[in-house]
């Protein structure tokens, strides 16, 4: 022996507090996951009530999209025509159709002139004898412009229509797009509809989570009033519930994105050949990720704010004896 002393094993190293906290948050959360993996037909019971409460307002929300989509199609082939006065000549008309091209509200416009309207009406009509008796051509020049895609919505196709009407060589301008008011009147208040759907199906959820997490802090009721008697504060014993709420909403909101997206995909194919009837290309768009996303999103804060009012209300009712 050389009466040398041994040294003390050194102290375990300690983590900084923000590490200890997320370190404590991590074992929560995968802890509250475990118990619903170990529950698998009553989780996936709750997680798919969830998933039909919050699957009908975004399908509805993605329904109004492609509609706002479609009529964006619509808006921009909308036209006005301009049916000039009949003392206007051609070299005039000409002149107010390059004139037109130069607002910038306005993407192309067409000019026919009376013969091609003549021509037009005689080959659409059948009444080509009886015009021939006609001393003079009676159809006026007609001058169709085709708004920009951004102006071309009811309120700037409108604006743009009164600017038109008062110029001196029009006689009258006929709007092609008045009927996409009263659609764009039902499409907002299908929107209001759907915001009210969507508030009342997520207080659903809200009661859903908290209804189940309340269950679960009951059944729990002996481990927790062990937890408080060795000191563990309410942070520490709410923590596994907030987590299993979360679990419980982004559960459901994986359900609610594959019942909208397959709910789409059956739609697509019926959707697509009444755009075809109507002349346009359009079919549905499914999800994006922005809104797959957001989706995903409230459906995990919704379940954490049900667990919360849950677990605040509940747990307090609990003391050790």
């Amino acid at each position: 022996m050389n009466g040398s002393r041994r040294r003390p094993d050194p102290a375990p190293r300690r983590l900084a507090p923000p590490l200890r906290l997320a370190q404590r948050h991590a074992q929560a959360g995968i802890g509250a996951l475990g118990r619903l993996v170990r529950t698998p037909l009553a989780s996936l019971m709750t997680a798919a009530v969830i998933g039909i409460a919050l699957a009908l307002p975004a399908l509805f929300y993605v329904l109004l999209d492609n509609a706002r989509a479609l009529l964006g199609g619509w808006e921009s082939g909308a036209q006005i025509s301009l049916f000039l006065r009949d003392e206007v000549g051609d070299e005039e008309a000409a002149a107010l159709a390059e004139a037109l091209r130069t607002r910038a509200e306005v993407a192309s416009v067409r000019l026919i002139r009376r013969e091609e309207a003549l021509e037009e009406f005689r080959r659409h009509s059948g009444l080509g004898a009886a015009l021939d008796l006609l001393p003079d051509n009676p159809l006026p020049a007609v001058v169709v412009v085709t708004p920009r895609p951004e102006a071309a919505t009811p309120e700037g196709s409108g604006r743009l229509r009164e600017a038109l009407a008062a110029l001196p060589e029009v006689e009258a301008a006929q709007l092609d797009l008045a009927w996409l008011r009263r659609l764009h009147a039902l499409l907002a208040l299908a929107r209001r509809g759907v915001l009210l759907l969507g508030a009342l199906l997520a207080a659903a959820v809200l009661l859903v989570v908290g209804n189940t997490i309340r269950l679960d802090i009951q059944n729990r009721r002996q481990e927790i009033e062990v937890m408080k008697l060795v000191g563990a504060g309410d942070a520490f014993v709410r923590r596994p519930f907030l987590y299993g709420g979360m679990w419980y909403g982004l559960a459901g909101g994986v359900i609610a994105w594959l019942l909208v997206q397959g709910a789409l995909w059956l739609l697509r194919g019926p959707a697509g050949e009444l755009a075809g009837l109507y002349g346009s290309e359009r079919t549905l768009r499914l999800m994006d990720g922005t809104a797959s996303l957001v989706l995903l999103a409230v459906a995990a804060a919704l379940g954490l704010a049900g667990s919360w009012l849950a677990v605040g209300r509940h747990l307090r009712a609990i003391e050790p004896r």
